[in-house]
């Protein structure tokens, strides 16, 4: 299976996208938890994680943007991607690839109890 990603509105390289295995997840954690949510943490707590939450309980405001809206294969809706608008500055040349590695996280991510967490992997955008 390849990469779950949304390409930009013009066709290029998408902003962000999951691997297989981060696709197989978020399937998981959909039939338990209903529509989901990312926020990309910026903490020092949680080592700037991809943070997964049920929809709508990580609340956004002005200070944040939406940098995708997933489409998962066999996930009804689209799963939105969030990332502060400060910590986006510093990273708005990257393209971020969600993946799961073993281990918890620190931090409310619904992957915790499941034995892994998600990471980002970065590329230059464009690559």
């Amino acid at each position: 299976m390849d990469r779950q990603e949304m390409k930009d509105t013009d066709g290029s390289t998408p902003r962000v996208e999951l691997t297989p295995a981060a696709a197989r997840l978020v399937r998981r954690l959909r039939e338990l938890h209903g529509p989901l949510m990312f926020h990309q943490s910026g903490g020092c707590c949680d080592g700037s994680a991809p943070m997964c939450f049920p929809d709508g309980d990580f609340r956004t405001g002005d200070s944040d943007v939406c940098l995708a809206s997933l489409t998962v294969d066999g996930v009804a809706e689209p799963v939105a991607f969030w990332m502060s608008k400060s910590q986006y500055e510093v990273w708005s040349h990257t393209r971020l690839i969600v993946d799961v590695v073993p281990g918890r996280g620190s931090g409310f991510s619904l992957e915790a109890p499941e034995g892994v967490r998600f990471l980002i992997r970065s590329r230059l955008a464009g690559t």
